[in-house]
């Protein structure tokens, strides 16, 4: 049986979870929306991820299986809105140069479609390549989804595509609203899971 395990926050975590984001991630339409070339997007992407990472150690959760072959990052929106990262535009203009202009435009649109009412935030769920179809996404999620039943919490995300909408689906999250158009770009798929699916 597959094991998960909370990630803690320790010397390099951040980082290690941003470079699974970041391999996991490298092929999606909307990776390759935001960063075109190939060689940039996999030096620029791995920060991003992992700056992101190192804010839920502070405002969420982040799990694993205990192999790191997947990851699942979580916020919680429960209780009051979630903090900004601090000086995020300074810092993805750092590492992502020119191409931090398109980070701007995703996260307006991710602004405009995030719900108000309380939830957790699926940021990122990522499974290594050699390792997508085996279910560990789902596990993760099931995990996951166990501990909101407890508490009576809801759940929302972005898929990333049609075929990660088709995994959400499967796991009690309906769409919410019309779909998210990136300018010139794939739609992303707000979706909410409701607390008593």
């Amino acid at each position: 049986m597959t094991e998960i395990i909370r990630i803690q926050d320790v010397p390099g975590a951040a980082e290690e979870v941003g470079g699974i984001i970041g391999v996991s991630f490298h092929d999606l339409e909307v990776s390759s929306w935001i960063v075109p070339p190939d060689d940039d997007r996999r030096r620029v992407m791995p920060p991003f991820f992992s700056m992101l990472t190192e804010h839920a150690f502070t405002y969420g959760e982040v799990y694993a299986t205990a192999d790191m072959s997947a990851v699942a990052v979580w916020f919680h929106n429960d209780v009051a809105p979630l903090p900004d990262v601090p000086d995020q535009a300074a810092r993805v203009e750092a590492f992502a140069g020119p191409h931090a202009e398109r980070f701007g435009l995703l996260g307006e649109s991710m602004d405009k479609h995030h719900p108000h009412d309380p939830h957790h935030y699926l940021s990122f769920l990522a499974v290594l390549p050699d390792r997508q179809g085996q279910g560990l996404g789902s596990l993760l999620l099931e995990d996951y989804h166990r501990r909101l039943a407890e508490t009576g919490v809801a759940a929302y995300l972005e898929a990333a595509n049609a075929r990660s909408r088709e995994l959400y689906l499967r796991h009690g999250y309906r769409d919410l609203g019309d779909p998210m158009i990136l300018p010139d770009g794939p739609p992303m798929f707000p979706m909410w899971r409701p607390s008593n699916p």
